[in-house]
């Protein structure tokens, strides 16, 4: 059970450590560079019996874009609440206006938040507003109205491929800020700016493929233990499997059977580290039944064997305070 958070002596600066503190594993800072950078970024994995105020936790004079896979989050101010549902996304800023935010008890919840400095915004928005979603142009000028929260959007293929990449970047150390901050001005370039109205047909074709493959995602990442096959993912997203198999690989870069090794290679590692699963229950638990073919797709995915990888420390992340 989550216990209350003290809240916040003004006169000392911001840091939302306090926030998290209760939550322990729950919380990992991915980059924790929000003062010298301009952003951080950060992976949320809980339950709580009770409602859990998350307005403490966001820094005064920033955006926050919020990737959220599993659980349900609410939010407030001025009147107007918004939903945050699993497998959807959505962004807020926080300026002199309340923010209220909690996320609902007796659930779990999975979810990447990317907290953006207003500097950090003008400094690569610039001048040029053209385009720019109408909420964020308050938080340029620093209006009264900067408080304010957006539509709710379904997660996108790419953005479900770049969650599992984000909790375990690829980067070498030294260049993980250039490679972190590579990856924030793509999720500002989707988040923020508004698309033109028109819909040509091209890009009509290429939104109906992103939702097939979108939820071919979600089938797959719903029952890791026995996923649908070719034939029904094609059947359920409604497209023939070689088509399906096609668009999918050219969307995310991976076929089908290595997208969902990855999924259950990331599930694995979460209930390894957990401790509350040896090797062979997690290996059932993601659907293999040999523990010989586990064990290799684990080495190759994370780069040690399944028996060890809860004894490792976790990469070295950013040393920059919040």
């Amino acid at each position: 059970m989550i216990s209350a958070v003290p809240k916040k002596d003004r006169s000392r600066p911001f840091t939302e450590a306090g926030v998290w503190h209760a939550f322990g594993e729950g919380w990992r800072p991915l980059w924790s560079g929000f003062r010298e950078n301009g952003f951080s970024v950060e992976w949320h994995d809980f339950e709580s019996k009770t409602p859990v105020d998350l307005a403490e936790s966001f820094h005064p004079d920033s955006v926050e874009i919020c990737l959220n896979l599993e659980g349900e989050a609410e939010f407030s101010t001025a009147g107007k609440k918004q939903a945050l549902p699993p497998a959807s996304a959505a962004f807020y800023s926080h300026g002199r206006q309340s923010l209220s935010a909690h996320r609902l008890p007796h659930q779990r919840h999975q979810f990447i938040t990317i907290e953006i400095a207003r500097d950090f915004l003008k400094r690569h928005i610039g001048k040029s507003h053209a385009g720019l979603h109408p909420q964020i142009r308050p938080v340029l000028e620093r209006k009264k109205n900067s408080t304010a929260i957006s539509e709710t959007r379904k997660l996108t293929a790419e953005q479900q491929r770049m969650i599992p990449t984000l909790r375990n970047s690829p980067s070498p150390l030294a260049g993980r800020r250039i490679w972190f901050e590579s990856k924030v001005l793509e999720l500002m370039s989707e988040f923020f700016f508004v698309p033109a109205e028109r819909e040509f047909f091209c890009e009509r074709q290429k939104r109906v493929t992103q939702e097939r493959v979108q939820k071919a995602i979600e089938l797959l990442s719903s029952n890791l233990a026995e996923p649908p096959d070719l034939i029904e993912l094609g059947r359920r997203v409604g497209c023939s499997p070689f088509y399906l198999s096609r668009t999918f690989s050219q969307e995310l870069g991976m076929t089908i059977p290595q997208y969902l090794r990855q999924l259950r290679m990331a599930r694995a590692a979460e209930l390894l580290r957990s401790g509350k699963f040896n090797v062979t229950e997690t290996a059932l638990e993601v659907g293999y039944s040999s523990l010989s073919h586990f064990s290799q797709a684990f080495c190759q995915t994370m780069g040690c064997c399944p028996n060890i990888y809860p004894l490792l420390k976790r990469p070295p992340q950013s040393t920059a305070k919040k």
